[in-house]
């Protein structure tokens, strides 16, 4: 019983971590409400602010893909229960994240601003966007197995946890990963860019595109020809513009 609680808590804990995480990476990115941004800090020499930054989000794109990996769960699960594994993974990204967050030097030189009032809400509410689509992505195929959330609770009441299933629901028939394109969204929709937030923006974004690709061949040599079909069929980020022909007979 113990034990069932004591996982229980720490799949609360990881999943406040996740919350945390992102919520001020949101505002960070921003530079608004939260105490530092993208922007804000100690200044120094540009070419120190770059290898630290550089660092910082190498920690979190090694992290976050390795623990990502089948044979490293396969191996993890050896030493902790699989119960808590996604838990472990959410929390440890999340730690990455505040460590990047935390030790971020800003890079201030102007890159664009859009001073046009209508044009910058224009942008912030594409931006805003991008979250949501985030956010709603991962509720589309279980936030909360995403999370770790229903592994943790399944142990407590000693009852069997199975993954998700294949499905392509919403969201998902558009574009293969909705979840990513939020995020590349919400990344570089922004009125003002300094050289600090393209750096983040572009490293982010360039992790994302190497990142998929490992994703993506987990997924075909777990799932096979059902996701290879729904590679053809959908898009990986761009959403395709469907035939004519297509239109009119739908």
């Amino acid at each position: 019983m113990t034990r069932r609680i004591l996982a229980l808590g720490y799949g609360g804990l990881a999943y406040a971590a996740f919350l945390a995480a992102i919520t001020y990476t949101i505002g960070f990115l921003a530079n608004a409400v939260v105490p530092k941004g993208v922007d804000d800090g100690a200044s120094g020499p540009a070419w120190l602010a770059v290898a630290v930054d550089a660092g910082l989000l190498g920690v979190f794109a090694v992290q976050h893909s390795v623990m990502a990996r089948p044979w490293f769960k396969r191996w993890w699960t050896r030493y902790i229960p699989a119960a808590v594994e996604r838990s472990t993974f959410v929390l440890l990204s999340s730690l990455a994240v505040g460590l990047l967050l935390w030790q971020w030097r800003p890079l201030t030189a102007e890159v664009w601003s859009v001073g046009t009032p209508w044009l910058r809400v224009l942008l912030w509410t594409v931006c805003g966007l991008g979250w949501g689509v985030l956010v709603l992505s991962t509720f589309l195929i279980g936030h909360f197995d995403l999370f770790g959330l229903r592994q943790v609770l399944a142990r407590a009441r000693e009852t069997g946890y199975a993954e998700p299933g294949f499905r392509q629901p919403m969201l998902y028939r558009i574009v293969r990963h909705p979840i990513m394109v939020g995020f590349i969204i919400a990344f570089w929709a922004t009125p003002d860019m300094s050289a600090g937030h393209l750096l983040f923006a572009a490293a982010a974004t360039g992790y994302i595109l190497i990142g998929v690709r490992f994703e993506e061949h987990d997924l075909r040599k777990s799932l096979g020809e059902p996701y290879e079909e729904y590679a053809r069929q959908v898009p990986r980020f761009i959403p395709r513009a469907r035939p004519v022909s297509e239109r009119v007979e739908a």
